[in-house]
């Protein structure tokens, strides 16, 4: 298979690492999952097809140091822990990099490696709040719908991070050194999303959210008898402060509580401010950073406008070997079409 051969060392977390590793091992990876020891009652992991299991203790000096060992063999470590946590056993980037230069070293996290959120807990609706992506989603009129944790967890963070890491697999053939691949769950959901982003003067946003469907005609999802009984209590409670007053009681707790906010608020929020998560072009328009962030060879975004359709026609057929004679008679054919960009005068 394609990636036949390729050593990866899963840490095993919930839901968005273990569909990273199973991405990996599906696709012909020797995908290890190190397992906490002492072991776990449950396990966890619902995605552990194709991997194999090592349990081990990192909070111990020699569980610890049998991972550095593992880790000098390897040519990926994913590690779904909050900033700072793999630091204090003594497995930081800086440490397993030194040791294996090749390494890529693939953090899966909510917040990311920086800013305000860094260290704080959350879940997949907390990230898709942050993101912006969640006060598109619902019916008119309705309160914003998660669509359970598919597009944070899943899409923005397993299935990013696995890109990322073939993106920094693919570097190293070339350069032959490794790199950390910063995967943030926030960005990954926005940069899902991008295509929200950029047509917003296309006015297909404009209107309220909504499908028209009546809710009262649907079967319920998940009918657990005390559910509705606190969804009032809560919302009760909630009403009573404003979103802003909320904020500031619950930032720098450890609660997992986000405003939801709109595209404008998730571009100007402290935290993605910090991490650099939303771009400008020179349209002045702004739409998600490429995630995730890669520590060596990061994303480097145009400014520049979108291209026009044709505009590079020529250009990219004289690139590819044809002569301005094979070029000329492809357009007078009318097999081709350039378009060039009126001056604004």
């Amino acid at each position: 298979m394609a990636l036949s051969g390729l050593r990866v060392l899963e840490l095993a977390g919930l839901a968005p690492a273990p569909l990273c590793g199973m991405i990996l091992a599906d696709f012909g990876a020797r995908v290890v999952r190190v397992d906490r020891a002492p072991r776990s009652a449950v396990a966890a992991d619902a995605q552990g097809r194709g991997k194999r299991s090592l349990a081990l203790d990192l909070k111990r000096p020699a569980g610890a140091a049998a991972l550095r060992r593992l880790c000098r063999g390897a040519d990926v470590l994913v590690e779904p822990f909050r900033h700072g946590v793999m630091e204090k056993l003594g497995l930081g980037p800086e440490v397993l990099l030194q040791e294996n230069p090749r390494l890529i070293y693939a953090r899966l996290t909510g917040f990311g490696q920086s800013g305000k959120y860094a260290k704080s807990a959350g879940h997949d609706i907390n990230y898709l709040a942050l993101s912006g992506v969640l006060s598109k989603l619902g019916r008119k009129d309705e309160n914003p719908y998660a669509p359970v944790n598919l597009l944070a967890d899943f899409a923005g963070g397993g299935v990013m991070c696995a890109m990322g890491i073939i993106i920094a697999l693919y570097e190293r053939t070339k350069s032959g050194k490794g790199q950390i691949v910063d995967a943030s769950m926030v960005e990954g959901a926005a940069y899902l999303s991008s295509f929200l982003w950029k047509s917003q003067n296309l006015g297909l946003w404009n209107r309220p959210r909504g499908l028209g469907l009546d809710s009262n005609k649907l079967p319920s999802q998940l009918s657990f008898s005390d559910w509705p009984k606190m969804k009032k209590m809560f919302a009760s409670i909630f009403a009573q402060k404003t979103q802003t007053e909320w904020c500031s009681i619950f930032d720098s707790t450890d609660a997992c509580v986000t405003p939801v906010l709109s595209f404008d608020d998730a571009a100007s929020h402290q935290h993605n401010k910090q991490r650099g998560s939303f771009i400008k072009n020179d349209q002045e328009e702004i739409s998600p950073r490429p995630a995730p962030l890669l520590s060596r060879t990061p994303a480097v975004p145009s400014f520049k406008r979108d291209p026009f359709i044709g505009e590079h026609t020529e250009e990219i057929l004289l690139e590819y070997g044809f002569t301005k004679q094979e070029i000329a008679k492809l357009h007078s054919d009318k097999v081709i079409e350039f378009s060039k960009p009126k001056a604004n005068l």
